[in-house]
């Protein structure tokens, strides 16, 4: 009998062991990344996110699951079905598109955006205020829209006919669209939208756009980003110059951007990961953050091109 109640003991003291263990922190994480697109911008934003994460958490305490969508919303949605699935702690959604999937996906798994201009516009918020109040919340891309209406005004003093080129099915391209539009209008420019629908319309739109326009402003967007060298072949050869949303675009074909760092953005998303993983933060209260030092750059080789003199106060871009 006596032995009987040892075992009994021991069974139930190895019980409680293994629960205890199976209910504690053992440090262990899954995260899902999910890249809309494969392009400069959001490779460097990812590479950031998992830099940060390493370093803070160690690279054998988090397993990344990290897929690129190649720009397709259906394997977009695939991707991060396959996170839920696998029931992820976190999922890094790389661009609006992403954000969007995961949150159609999930409401209970935290979501940090990067590479996301406006998070209001994007997660159709009302009156945002900067905290999303749901599980989504990350890293904006967006610098600041009048200085860079008004770096089209410094650089092509000129210019009469500003053409806005843009993806119509990327709500934050048109938010930029019509920041700019609206400056540049005030300003007397005969401002016209070209909207393409997807990468199969782009060289027909940009055409049209190069032809009737002085100068040509393209916002931060996904579609125009993996179509760089369609576009660059075309406004290159009409001569016309372009100025960027973001550094991706400007390396590709703009004269010049006030440029952010995507991997410094994906850099501060993957420390609020940090902090969501602890249990340090809880995402529906964190504010989305920006990077809070753009930079003025230039194109050398698209500036020589077009015989532009780079203006002072902006530096050669990396």
């Amino acid at each position: 009998m006596k032995t009987l109640k040892k075992i009994m003991a021991f069974v139930l003291i190895a019980t409680m062991l293994c629960s205890l263990a199976a209910c504690g922190n053992t440090g262990k994480y899954k995260v899902g990344v999910c890249q809309f697109a494969a392009f400069d911008a959001l490779d460097d934003a990812t590479r950031g996110f998992r830099d940060a994460v390493i370093e803070a958490l160690g690279e054998g305490n988090v397993t990344f699951f990290e897929q690129n969508a190649q720009g397709d919303m259906t394997v977009c949605g695939t991707i991060i079905n396959d996170f839920v699935s696998r029931n992820v702690d976190l999922i890094m959604a790389n661009a609006t598109p992403a954000v969007q999937q995961a949150y159609n996906a999930t409401t209970k798994i935290p979501i940090l955006g990067t590479s996301v201009t406006e998070y209001g516009v994007a997660m159709n918020i009302p009156n945002f205020s900067g905290v999303t109040g749901i599980n989504v919340s990350g890293t904006s891309d967006l610098a600041p829209l009048d200085t860079q209406a008004q770096m089209i005004l410094d650089w092509f003093p000129n210019a009469k006919k500003v053409g806005l080129l843009y993806c119509s099915a990327e709500a934050n391209s048109l938010y930029q669209v019509s920041v700019v539009k609206a400056y540049l209008e005030s300003k007397g420019i005969t401002c016209t939208e070209y909207k393409f629908s997807d990468s199969n319309d782009v060289a027909q739109i940009t055409e049209k756009a190069a032809a009737d326009s002085d100068a040509i402003y393209v916002p931060t967007d996904n579609t125009a980003a993996s179509c760089a060298q369609t576009i660059r072949n075309i406004v290159l050869e009409k001569k016309v110059p372009v100025i960027a949303g973001e550094g991706a675009v400007c390396k590709a074909f703009g004269v010049a951007t006030l440029s952010i760092s995507y991997y410094e953005l994906g850099r501060i998303t993957g420390e609020m990961a940090v902090k969501v993983l602890r249990g340090e933060a809880r995402i529906e209260e964190m504010a989305i953050e920006y990077d809070t030092n753009p930079v003025l750059v230039y194109n050398p080789e698209i500036c020589e091109a077009l015989g532009l003199k780079p203006l002072a106060g902006y530096k050669a871009i990396d």
